[in-house]
């Protein structure tokens, strides 16, 4: 029977292989002091399997919404909504934080036992003996890598701060659709402006061009300056073509960012440029606080923890490796009788095996966590410093441009009362109808940089919202 015990335990090994059954708490707590105040204050743990990823308020959270309502835009808001539920890079980034989740639970998984068993029936045929004996056996074989020196709990760590790096990540990328979408909404206002403006312009050029005509004919004029009244009439065509490319673009870009397909943007409706709510809301200074809680500046504090933590683990590799097991072997040759104590086998080992000779791979390994430190160490500072600068350029821009602005209004404001005046000499008889329209075709221009500038300090305002990420 010892025999027959042994032949069907070593045909088991050869054949079986051991699973696993235990797995983490799905309620394990891994909160971070790095942590973006959006996850500190989720009432459920990311953890939790009754939901895989964090709740849509949570990631609306991450995009500042209260910011976006400053604008008292109803359709920016609808789309960014959209973008938000259906942007497909939002859907990859939440699918890359499932996959480090992943991760974490399989490095996690090796710091637990493994327990595995199974069902063995077999046939033997005994030396000098022309009888087949079958036996059924149920092992059951438990390992574990008794981890005093805490070498695989580090390597959990060292997987956690990667699966918390990519909530930084997600947030990031949040933060980007949203200003891409703002970004672009505001271009779309502009270029309706423009297009309305280039239209009307086109229509005095041409009233110009077939002024020129007539005089031409009268002799009045050149026909050089005939000439030149076409070309600038073809070269207005030529602008309002290209301002309706640009448009259409645009539109396609806000549909693609929104989830939708380009074919629907007929039906993307925004506010005019006069409806828009333009004012100075750049801050006097920004806190170093902002700065901190950068996405990009919380993931690079995150790898420099994780490099730490892998230079510990390198160091750990010279440290013996302690492996417990147990064996558990019911075997008989009639199954109703398998579970007696007279049937059973069992044995309980350990052993501690420390590499001798590797080839000088354990301290080359060492020496490159070391290396990788330092190139994260370096990168974190660079992130300080490029966080920082970012902030600055953009202050600088946005306030800048609204100096820019403020000015352009003001010379608006001077050409409109201008062509007001040459209005009434045109009715008193002082200047030409061709003056005239000149004077009205000066005065469309200068809306024209109006609409450009008041949506260019808007997107600088959005840069400055992107560079604190999101906390203004």
């Amino acid at each position: 029977m010892k025999k027959i015990a042994a032949l069907t335990l070593m045909a088991f090994i050869q054949m079986s292989t051991y699973m696993p059954v235990y797995a983490i708490n799905d309620n394990i707590n891994l909160t971070s002091k790095t942590m973006v105040s959006a996850q500190k204050n989720t009432k459920k743990s990311l953890f939790s399997t009754k939901k895989k990823e964090p709740e849509l308020k949570v990631k609306v959270e991450y995009i500042n919404t209260d910011w976006w309502n400053g604008f008292q835009d109803p359709y920016l808001n609808e789309y960014i909504a959209k973008a938000l539920q259906k942007n497909h890079d939002l859907k990859i980034a939440t699918i890359s934080t499932e996959e480090y989740y992943q991760n974490y639970k399989i490095q996690f998984g090796s710091e637990l036992p493994q327990i595995g068993g199974a069902f063995a029936p077999a046939l033997a045929k005994l030396p000098n003996s022309t009888d087949v004996v079958g036996a059924f056996a149920l092992p059951g074989i438990v390992s574990y890598e008794a981890d005093i020196f805490l070498k695989n709990r580090d390597k959990t760590k060292s997987v956690q701060k990667q699966y918390e790096a990519s909530f930084d990540d997600e947030r990031a990328i949040y933060i980007s659709i949203a200003s891409a979408v703002g970004t672009t909404y505001f271009n779309i206002v502009r270029l309706d402006e423009a297009i309305n403006l280039q239209e009307e312009i086109n229509k005095q050029r041409q009233e110009i061009y077939e002024l020129m005509l007539l005089s031409n004919r009268e002799g009045l004029v050149s026909t050089s300056d005939t000439i030149k009244a076409n070309k600038l009439l073809i070269k207005g065509e030529c602008d309002l073509i290209e301002f309706n490319k640009q448009r259409e673009k645009a539109l396609n870009q806000l549909a693609v960012l929104i989830g939708e397909s380009p074919e629907n943007i007929n039906s993307l409706k925004r506010i005019s440029l006069e409806e828009l709510n333009v004012v100075n809301k750049i801050p006097s200074e920004i806190s170093s606080q902002i700065i901190e809680n950068r996405p990009d500046y919380l993931k690079a504090a995150k790898m420099v923890e994780k490099a730490g933590i892998d230079i510990r683990i390198a160091k750990k590799e010279f440290l013996p490796t302690i492996n417990l097991s147990g064996l558990a072997l019911f075997n008989s040759s009639n199954f109703g009788s398998i579970f007696t104590t007279r049937n059973m086998l069992w044995s309980l080992g350990g052993a501690a095996i420390l590499p001798i000779f590797t080839g000088g791979k354990r301290i080359a390994n060492l020496r490159l966590k070391k290396a990788q430190y330092e190139r994260v160490l370096q990168t974190y500072l660079k992130t300080n410093l490029e966080a920082i600068q970012e902030v600055n350029d953009a202050m600088v821009s946005a306030r800048l441009d609204w100096d820019k602005l403020e000015q352009t209004i003001e010379q608006l404001q001077l050409e409109q009362k201008d062509y007001m005046y040459n209005e009434m000499k045109f009715k008193e008889g002082i200047i030409s109808k061709l003056d005239l329209i000149q004077f009205k075709e000066s005065l469309l221009s200068i809306n024209q940089l109006v609409a450009q500038q008041k949506v260019e300090y808007l997107v600088d305002y959005i840069g400055l919202y992107k560079a604190c990420g999101a906390q203004i």
